[in-house]
């Protein structure tokens, strides 16, 4: 991904600004066809999707979890205490 650095540019930072503000997409319209402009986050978010929907059954095994009662779930303290050592 290339990166450019945006300065003094006014109306390209003003799509910057609302698209990490508002957490939305910016259709740009060119003459040669169109892009978009989202946010590092939401960028994140979609790269993090798709690689956790290419994994066999992760998707099932999310929707499974996701039916658990929290009653049945460990503590988030225990987690990290696993993590931390």
């Amino acid at each position: 991904m290339e990166t450019i650095l945006v300065k003094d540019n006014n109306k390209i930072e003003k799509f910057l600004n609302q698209a990490i503000e508002k957490n939305q997409p910016i259709l740009l319209k060119g003459e040669t066809g169109n892009a978009v402009l989202i946010s590092k986050s939401e960028w994140n978010a979609i790269q993090e999707t798709l690689y956790l929907s290419s994994i066999s059954n992760m998707i099932e095994s999310i929707k499974e979890g996701g039916k658990t009662p929290l009653s049945e779930c460990i503590k988030e303290s225990s987690i990290m205490d696993i993590l931390n050592g």
